[in-house]
């Protein structure tokens, strides 16, 4: 039976109005698109803006207050030369010890939590203890070191203040550690399993090494972390304008030696803080490429 004209001068508008409909869509998504993409690229602008001035403000005034002395030197008086070798050394001291004590903590309950008893009472605790920590200001965490530690001891130290770096260094390997182990194929551990390999071995030998890109980026990142962190250690290893290598005495830091010397008066300290930044920066961002070296090599 053949079409009349009425019927196919119909389908032609149905069909006209359908493509109209279509193009008007694929108009408006596209108008949604290109204003998406802009905001978009605004907001990056926005902050890279920022972030390329910090590092230019950093750069200009860092480089200018490098010298021999900054790493050769004590803190000096005001209006005197010198440099911040004490608080080089003290960072360097109080980061080492707090990675060294909370990684291997970090790790294991890391392992625990993904490992043996992902579903269980204990490991569901463990983690909204472990959220806690993750958001606690850090300066919490420094004043509860200080009621725990320094009032019992009755002095500044070097020791409250890894103990302080190293609580904010647990979470963030345990998060990192955990989720890295969760990407592990079951399959490994079930091919590992029907050979009569122990539980213990399988995670040394099997899941911890495939994922040891991503626990050592994890480790780095709390590094990077704890290597800026000051208001802790007001509280715990407070300062020190001479030398000490003793874990038991008040310990001078980089930024907190940064923090005292930016807001002087003085030129010399002024310089001196801001060739902290730029010493500080630079290691922080170092970290940061190395933990996304490792993270892509592991992709």
């Amino acid at each position: 039976m053949s079409a009349t004209p009425t019927t196919t001068s119909q389908a032609l508008v149905a069909k006209a109005a359908y493509e109209a409909g279509k193009a008007a869509k694929y108009a408006s998504r596209k108008r949604v698109n290109q204003v998406a993409l802009t905001l978009s690229l605004a907001a990056m602008a926005f902050g890279v803006f920022w972030l390329i001035w910090i590092l230019w403000e950093t750069l200009r005034l860092g480089l200018g207050g490098l010298s021999l002395a900054v790493f050769t030197d004590m803190t000096p008086p005001p209006n005197e030369a010198g440099g911040i070798a004490n608080a080089l050394y003290g960072s360097f001291l109080m980061v080492l010890v707090a990675t060294c004590v909370g990684t291997p903590i970090g790790i294991m309950a890391g392992i625990y939590l993904a490992e043996y008893e992902p579903k269980g009472w204990l490991a569901s605790v463990t983690r909204f203890v472990n959220d806690i920590l993750l958001s606690a200001p850090s300066i919490v965490i420094g004043l509860f070191v200080y009621a725990v530690i320094v009032t019992q001891m009755r002095a500044f130290s070097g020791i409250a203040g890894s103990i302080a770096l190293a609580l904010i260094v647990i979470p963030v390997v345990i998060r990192t550690t955990e989720n890295m182990l969760q990407l592990v194929p079951p399959g490994l551990r079930e091919a590992a399993y029907a050979l009569g390999t122990p539980k213990w071995k399988v995670i040394m030998a099997i899941t911890l090494r495939a994922a040891r890109a991503g626990v050592v980026t994890g480790v780095l990142l709390a590094v990077a972390r704890i290597a800026g962190e000051t208001a802790p250690l007001l509280f715990t290893a407070l300062n020190n304008q001479f030398w000490t290598s003793s874990m038991g005495e008040p310990m001078a830091s980089l930024p907190v030696t940064i923090f005292k010397f930016a807001m002087s008066p003085y030129e010399n300290w002024q310089q001196l803080a801001w060739a902290g930044v730029f010493l500080i920066t630079v290691a922080v961002l170092g970290l940061n490429i190395l933990a996304r070296v490792l993270t892509r090599s592991k992709q």
